[in-house]
């Protein structure tokens, strides 16, 4: 199931996206699994950048979590590189309902159509008679030969393996 949080201090833009993410939700998206998935304004109460500050928060604390920037300031969009967030999308608020509608339920799909990757699906395995291996690829740094015959280094982000 997509974990939906919406981050908007406009009380129409919020019903309006609200009301996007339910239709989408009952019309199309029927999933299973564990996943966190942000709509979130740039600017709060004011604040021009403060969307993007929570953005980097969330993604400290989750990097698989799915950000969506919906936004008036669609100039921020190259900023949002230096705060190394990732987000998926940026939705205009300006757009007319349909496509709109259209650009929330795309990003959702998306999301929805991978949610249920297993670590199995997206994982380097390795299995001998003495050991068994499996390390995500998004943690692979490379592989390099090593110095001894018949081995290969696998290095990670934690380490040499």
């Amino acid at each position: 199931m997509l974990n939906i949080f919406v981050l908007e201090d406009d009380f129409l833009q919020q019903t309006r996206i609200e009301t996007a993410i339910k239709k989408c939700m009952t019309e199309a998206i029927k999933e299973t699994g564990n996943h966190q998935f942000f709509f979130l304004d740039i600017e709060i109460k004011g604040e021009e950048k403060k969307g993007m500050e929570i953005a980097r928060e969330i993604r400290e604390k989750d990097p698989s979590a799915s950000i969506v920037f919906v936004t008036t300031h669609s100039e921020f969009m190259p900023v949002t590189y230096r705060y190394r967030v990732s987000a998926l999308d940026f939705i205009d608020k300006g757009l007319n309902d349909q496509d709109y509608q259209e650009a929330i339920s795309s990003v959702l799909i998306h999301a929805a159509e991978n949610v249920n990757k297993t670590i199995g699906e997206d994982s380097f395995s390795f299995k001998s008679e003495h050991s068994q291996i499996q390390v995500p690829f998004s943690d692979i740094l490379y592989f390099e030969t090593s110095s001894t015959v018949h081995k290969v280094v696998l290095t990670t982000k934690k380490g040499h393996m």
